[in-house]
């Protein structure tokens, strides 16, 4: 163990500091535990290796550790010297630049953007010639364009009291061409499903972007180990070309999908479906190909039961091609859906019975009060069609999606949900404009990056064409009738390492096209606690789940009861993440979060800075089998509606469930 550690020489930097950077070599000091006072001598030489590099980085290029010594204290506990010699401070004097044809040197120097009189940092010289991650450097200029055979060489001129002049000593190289692409690895997934989406074609420039890019991509299928993409350029300079070997392992990406939650007012609710994300309809009545599907071609295809006991089921199926005709990034999507809620029945039966312990009478008590003490039931049929294609302006990360939607909703004697209406059908015919953009860099644990999306649902103003007021009022919601904005933005920013700050905020607007009626009833939103769809009267809601709070209690009329929902609502998170391991096998992040939201029921009520706050600690767990799994315990910081006295600190648990 070390015992001591002895500085002399040091007058740039303190010696808290300096032990700072000897990350691991620590003197022996009581209740470290973070790291070992043990002495290891390759952990220390390679201590005195980043501490000259730290001195390096603020100038002092002649640093040195004239001296250092072990020494023994007793027969456990020894001592460490060391004597550096920090030198002057030197700084960037001149910069010349030789050798280049293609760029002017006023070009190159913009784009290094060092000048005359900075510090002189040889680790951020190399990185805005070679490699900037948060930027633009010199080497990007010439191999985005193709040349490949590029090199810069900067050698010192001249060293001026303080200043350094040097000369960048470029040869440029032709321009190489691919000429092969080659694929490796890919056990179950088909070449044609990775080639579109890799960015560096044959015939085609070399162009390092397009390689990151392509990264990138083969990353966002799912169906790959992002740690494991490897991406081989193999130079061929006598014929000028190159040659592009993508490395790849393949890992799970078909997923039991198995989601609950509880905490409410009704119970567990849990699904159980079946996502195959990398199906291949084409093979479907190849039965050999079955394992237990056919596989390989891209397409996904989603079959999912949700419940909670009898008084909530929903079925689902879902297809998506993502390619469709193989030629280009247009997606094709079809889903159907359908689901029955039933009041006058226990609310916390769970999912086939399980869960019962999950519900109390008096939550039960207090449901029927709030739903009228009546039975009845609401049933919803849907179908989606969408057709989605890549854009190419303002830039490729951009996707528009075009929805046809048709909902059918029939109400039996389920009064007081929705004013005025307790038996008939409605109909919700609508269509829906999606702009989004996502350029984050992995989809399990993203570091960088952001994702949006804006969409716009318009229904067909039937009321503008159906006669008088009166006659407005008489089955006015048998067609139904909006106009439904919603905006959700995410943005990943790496602080330290792989110590990532993720910040989101969702907004929702309905609205309706003639004032004399009330805005629809149905689409509204519903607020607080896991945000999983069935915990309640939720079918025809977008459930916005707002940690620290119980489900469903933020957008309900508690001294009306026949206002249930709101028209407009925000919701904004930051959150804190760090991964204890990023195994795909097993991936696990925690972390940190702040949080608030409302939802009113009026625009006349809408105030954006008066929020519903919370804060409190989560974990993650990502398994490819069954998805992401997930726990959090959350402390609302202010009172809810309905319940001003309740204790306000929650646990959320979540499987399966990404929580908006």
């Amino acid at each position: 163990k070390i015992k001591e550690i002895i500085l002399e020489g040091n007058q740039i930097l303190k010696d808290k500091v300096i032990f700072a950077k000897l990350k691991n070599t620590k003197k022996k000091v009581p209740f470290r535990i973070w790291h070992t006072s043990k002495y290891q001598k390759l952990k220390y030489e390679e201590d005195k290796q980043k501490l000259i590099e730290h001195y390096n980085t603020l100038g002092h290029r002649d640093m040195q550790i004239v001296k250092d010594s072990v020494y023994l204290i007793n027969d456990k506990l020894i001592g460490i010297k060391l004597v550096l010699e920090e030198g002057k401070k030197y700084y960037f004097g001149d910069i010349v630049w030789k050798g280049n044809d293609l760029y002017d040197s006023t070009l190159l120097s913009g784009v290094l953007g060092i000048n005359k009189g900075e510090v002189y940092n040889f680790q951020n010289l190399e990185k805005r010639l070679h490699y900037n991650p948060t930027g633009a450097d010199v080497s990007s200029l010439y191999m985005d364009d193709g040349y490949l055979f590029f090199t810069i060489e900067p050698v010192e001129t001249q060293v001026n009291g303080d200043s350094i002049n040097l000369e960048m000593r470029i040869y440029e190289g032709p321009q190489a061409t691919i000429d092969r692409v080659q694929v490796n690895g890919n056990t179950k997934t088909s070449d044609h499903v990775i080639l579109r989406e890799i960015r560096t074609q044959p015939g085609n420039k070399f162009s390092r972007a397009l390689l990151i890019r392509s990264q990138r991509e083969l990353s966002q299928l799912g169906y790959f180990d992002p740690e494991k993409i490897n991406i081989q350029p193999i130079p061929h300079p006598e014929k000028g070309t190159v040659s592009m070997v993508y490395d790849v392992v393949e890992k799970p990406s078909d997923q039991i999908q198995i989601s609950g939650g509880w905490g409410g007012w009704f119970g567990f609710v849990g699904t159980v479906g079946l996502m195959f994300n990398n199906f291949s309809a084409r093979n479907l009545f190849k039965f050999r190909e079955y394992n237990p599907l056919p596989s390989g071609d891209g397409q996904r295809l989603g079959l999912n039961v949700q419940a909670n006991g009898p008084a909530f089921q929903t079925y689902s199926m879902t297809f998506t091609e993502p390619w469709l005709g193989g030629r280009k990034p247009n997606s094709f999507s079809i889903s159907l859906s359908h689901s029955v809620q039933r009041r006058g029945v226990g609310f916390s039966g769970g999912l086939g019975g399980l869960g019962s312990g999950f519900g109390s009478l008096g939550n039960n008590l207090q449901n029927q009060a709030l739903l009228g003490g009546n039975t009845g039931t609401l049933n919803m049929t849907s179908i989606n069609i969408s057709l989605g294609r890549r854009l190419k302006w303002p830039d490729d990360y951009f996707i528009f999606t075009h929805t046809l939607s048709y909902t059918l909703y029939y109400l039996n004697n389920f009064a007081n949900l929705f004013p005025g209406i307790s038996t008939g059908y409605f109909n919700n015919i609508a269509f829906t404009n999606t702009l989004s953009r996502n350029s984050i860099d992995n989809p399990i644990y993203p570091r960088s990056g952001s994702s949006l999306s804006a969409a716009l649902s318009l229904t067909p103003p039937y009321s503008l064409f159906r006669g008088s007021n009166s006659q407005l009022t008489n089955n006015k919601y048998e067609f139904v009738e909006y106009t439904k904005l919603m905006f959700d933005m995410t943005q990943y920013l790496p602080i330290y390492k792989n110590l990532v700050l993720a910040t989101r905020a969702h907004l929702g607007f309905l609205g309706n096209y003639n004032p004399e009626l009330d805005i629809s009833p149905f689409e509204r939103f519903i607020m607080g606690g896991s945000g999983i769809a069935g915990m309640g009267f939720m079918l025809g809601y977008d459930i916005i789940g707002l940690r620290g709070y119980q489900d469903n209690s933020i957008g309900r009329d508690y001294t009306n009861l026949g206002r249930t929902g709101g028209v407009v609502y925000n919701k904004f998170v930051m959150e804190l993440r760090y991964p204890i391991t990023l195994n795909p096998s097993a991936t696990v992040f925690v972390l940190a979060f702040a949080e608030g939201g409302n939802n009113w029921l009026s625009y006349n009520e809408f105030n954006p800075f008066s929020l519903y706050k919370t804060a409190g600690l989560g974990a993650r767990v990502f398994m490819p089998a069954f998805g992401m799994l997930g726990v959090d315990w959350g402390y609302g910081l202010d009172t809810y509606p309905g319940n001003p006295s309740a204790n306000q600190q929650r646990f959320t648990f979540s499987i399966g469930q990404q929580i908006r």
